[in-house]
């Protein structure tokens, strides 16, 4: 989210594809980063967004991403040779794909089910990698890096839940090309009384075992196979 503020001459803010430039990521993947409030942002009194330095900055420390900050001259002169990005198709289901292991991201608070998902999906071998990540927060952090095949999310999280975490997905239009099984004990009428679920999600009424998630891999990967 951000608001119109007041940039004074001291304050030290970045574009957002300076910001995509520090980062190095997509200008799509700040844009989600933002709406999920990882990035702090304003927009100017013309409507454009500007991000603090320190908040990229602070965010690059904390994961390891975009190396050493460029200097004043080299960040002119990539700004000046990068084109504008534009959001990432879904990759494509060519021959290479016979190659390239099933990317799975589970967000799950719980470390004993991650680990119980995990060797669930261990008999596909290196078929299959599967991610993890504790809070909606986290695993907006991972999908804006490197989009998974398939999102496998606790409704119920800490922070920010399951719930927030597909809005904003939804909002940033990130889900396309993505499956994404959500796993709650909440009831029908309960999840419809929140809002709902996107229509590219299913749904999955706990309790569940790692074994059934399992088998949704499967499927997923031989879909993938095929198609």
């Amino acid at each position: 989210m951000s608001h119109v503020i007041p940039l004074g001459p001291a304050a030290r803010m970045l574009t957002t594809r300076e910001a995509a430039l520090r980062l190095g990521v997509s200008l799509r993947t700040v844009q989600l980063w933002v709406e999920a409030d990882i990035l702090p942002a304003a927009r100017t009194p013309g409507g454009h967004r500007r991000i603090p330095y320190n908040a990229v900055e602070a965010l690059a420390l904390s994961t390891g991403l975009g190396g050493e900050p460029p200097r004043a001259d080299e960040r002119a002169r990539a700004l000046a040779a990068v084109p504008e990005m534009q959001p990432q198709p879904p990759r494509p289901r060519d021959a290479v794909q016979g190659t390239r292991p099933l990317d799975v991201l589970l967000v799950a608070d719980d470390p004993q089910w991650q680990a119980r998902c995990e060797a669930a999906v261990q008999p596909f071998g290196p078929s299959v990698t599967m991610r993890m990540a504790e809070t909606g927060y986290l695993a907006l952090l991972q999908i804006g890096q490197r989009a998974p095949d398939l999102l496998v999310t606790n409704l119920e999280l800490p922070g920010m839940d399951g719930m927030a975490m597909l809005r904003t997905l939804e909002r940033c239009e990130s889900l396309a090309g993505m499956r994404v099984l959500v796993l709650s004990a909440a009831s029908d009428h309960e999840i419809a009384r929140r809002g709902g679920l996107p229509a590219a999600a299913e749904l999955i009424h706990l309790p569940v075992s790692p074994e059934a998630i399992a088998v949704r891999v499967g499927r997923q990967l031989l879909g993938q196979r095929v198609s």
